[in-house]
């Protein structure tokens, strides 16, 4: 039985002047519209095992579009890397359907997701869980690195900012004291100065006691620099998907076809009322520490909820569409040469996978297997982390 985990109070900032106020505001929002530009704000009132029936309902032709994964045959490598599982590689089907009835917060808002196109990767080992706070203080220790959210921002990044506003700091989830309308998530995202990996919730915060806590606020400048010392890299996107299913095919989640199998939880989402209370259900009220809920067929960890995970890609909602268009198997993609969202095209946005604990179907339902999230490249939060993979040598 996991124990309970309550939600850790809303952390207090320093009082500023109006001036900084509305400067940290602008601040904050620079770094919401890109972490933040995979969520939408429209209140979905199908409930989470309608969510699964409504995937599992999808018309024939729509499920036919998945077809059975090829795992290559070569055989494992006689000893994977400590903490972590060899993915066979081979070809499957990438992306996500779309199935009926569902609203915006569901699989229609996910058509960056779609066409679905088969896909062959290499074989590779992957980190059986995301990086942990303990793992990136040994690579902190070890160089001495200062990650993005630990720098004070730059004056040319937040134009019309007051050089005393530009303060080191990062987002921070905070539940508001009752209920809101889902239309502006400022009413629950905050710039907090001094957040950062080693104070997640500010800087009253600390990290006693949560070693094995996946590490947060983290930007993709930060993991890259992790992964190099380690000796891995972060995943392609195909990869990431390719191990996350598991070798099994077109299932809407990445234990299978229920979300809650016999009535047992699989993931860390959210529970209760979005974005006010996370009842804790699941056993953890806000970010669990890792490996507490059960592994995929490959033996990886939490690769639905949690916290999101950085991937390689940059980001384009029409790259599977290029890759469908050519009529042949993708063997290894990348990633498409440079980032567009056509929301925000002046901020440059990498891939995130999987969800995480704020995730509901309430408000966002990318715990399903196939959906996609983006995140501007400087930007952190305290529900977002990554994983490394390592190729066979």
């Amino acid at each position: 039985m996991k124990s309970r985990r309550r939600r850790n109070s809303r952390p207090s900032s320093p009082k500023r002047s109006p001036t900084a106020r509305r400067s940290v505001l602008a601040f904050a929002a620079l770094l919401l519209v890109g972490v933040l530009g995979g969520i939408v704000h429209i209140r979905q009132t199908t409930t989470t095992s309608a969510l699964a029936a409504s995937a599992l309902a999808a018309p024939a032709g729509e499920r036919s579009a998945f077809e059975p994964t090829i795992t290559d045959r070569v055989p494992a490598p006689d000893a994977a890397p400590d903490g972590m599982a060899w993915i066979p590689g081979g070809e499957f089907s990438m992306g996500a359907n779309d199935p009926p009835g569902m609203d915006a917060v569901g699989m229609q808002a996910t058509e960056d997701a779609r066409p679905i196109h088969r896909v062959y990767v290499d074989g590779f080992f992957m980190d059986r869980t995301d990086v942990t706070n303990a793992q990136f203080a040994a690579f902190v220790k070890a160089t001495g690195y200062v990650t993005i959210a630990e720098r004070a921002p730059r004056a040319q990044d937040v134009p019309g900012a007051a050089p005393e506003d530009l303060v080191p700091g990062s987002v921070v989830f905070a539940a508001p004291s009752h209920p809101v309308p889902l239309d502006n998530h400022l009413r629950w995202w905050n710039y907090v100065q001094g957040a950062s990996w080693r104070h997640p919730l500010g800087p009253r915060s600390d990290l006693t006691g949560k070693d094995h806590y996946p590490v947060v606020h983290v930007a993709y400048e930060d993991a890259e620099a992790y992964a190099r010392w380690a000796g891995k890299r972060l995943p392609t996107e195909a990869e990431w998907e390719f191990a996350a299913r598991g070798g099994v095919a077109g299932q809407p989640f990445v234990w299978g076809e229920a979300f809650r199998p016999g009535g047992r939880w699989m993931a860390n989402t959210h529970e209760g009322h979005f974005p006010d209370r996370d009842s804790g259900d699941d056993g953890f009220a806000g970010l669990a520490p890792v490996a507490q809920f059960p592994p995929n067929p490959y033996g990886l960890y939490d690769m639905a909820g949690n916290v999101w995970q950085w991937v390689s890609d940059w980001y384009r909602p029409d790259y599977y569409a290029q890759l469908a268009a050519a009529g042949v198997v993708a063997r290894n993609p990348r990633g498409p040469a440079s980032s567009f969202d056509p929301s925000e095209p002046q901020h440059p946005k990498r891939v995130h996978r999987g969800g995480s604990f704020l995730c509901t179907d309430q408000y966002c339902s990318r715990y399903i297997a196939g959906t996609r999230g983006r995140g501007e490249i400087s930007t952190g939060t305290n529900h977002l982390g990554f994983r490394c993979v390592k190729d066979r040598v």
